[in-house]
């Protein structure tokens, strides 16, 4: 028995055609949810790291007026003392 039938000329999918794109289907859709979770992980870790960004900028800002606060209060009380920053270094 000869089969007389063209592929090309046919208006279903051929099993081994349709069985490749059901598996490029499948790669795509598992890459896609790979990159949704990924992004999800990226987009978290950028949150937290703002966030300690944020808590350090107040923390140093904290810090800086304290200091400025004690520099007020050695001034206040002796003024005589030198500052760190007025000092020459000993090469000088």
């Amino acid at each position: 028995m000869k089969d007389d039938t063209q592929p090309w000329k046919s208006n279903t999918v051929e099993p081994t055609s349709r069985t490749s794109l059901e598996a490029r289907l499948d790669t795509l859709e598992s890459r896609v949810a790979f990159q949704d979770d990924w992004l999800e992980t990226l987009d978290r870790l950028v949150r937290e790291q703002a966030n300690e960004l944020e808590k350090l900028t107040r923390l140093n800002q904290l810090m800086r007026e304290r200091l400025s606060e004690q520099r007020q209060a050695i001034d206040d009380l002796g003024g005589d003392v030198p500052r760190p920053e007025d000092e020459l270094p000993p090469h000088y």
